[in-house]
């Protein structure tokens, strides 16, 4: 386990974190029980596009320069809408219900201003 100083800020306190990686594994269970043809062609993308919203924040998080942070969560932002594509051309194919169709998206809708939070005090709060 890693130990944190406990005045500084952890991933999980950001909200755009968390809601990414608790959609995230939501998405791993959903793409787990598709077939296997579902999963090679269009899982494996949705997955991966998903996984790395939340990997890009915390990778950003754990950077020091800002260009460095700024640079890993503009790449969040980018997986958001790779994201945000995988969920439609999955509910088009008929691979999500609706019902999980609407919960993903009001989720993903949440994003994408907090995400452009995160840049704009990237770039506001820090020298370098």
């Amino acid at each position: 386990m890693v130990k944190m100083v406990k005045n500084f800020l952890k991933p999980e306190q950001i909200n755009a974190y968390g809601v990414a990686n608790e959609l995230s594994d939501f998405i791993w269970n959903l793409v787990s029980k598709w077939n296997w043809f579902s999963k090679k062609t269009i899982g494996i993308q949705y997955v991966t596009a998903i996984d790395s919203i939340a990997g890009n924040i915390a990778e950003g998080f754990g950077r020091f320069h800002k260009k460095d942070k700024e640079k890993f969560y503009y790449n969040a932002r980018g997986s958001l809408f790779e994201s945000i594509h995988w969920t439609q051309k999955s509910k088009k194919r008929n691979l999500i219900n609706q019902k999980d169709y609407t919960y993903i998206a009001s989720e993903l809708d949440k994003l994408p201003r907090e995400i452009n939070w995160l840049i704009k005090i990237t770039e506001v709060k820090l020298k370098k």
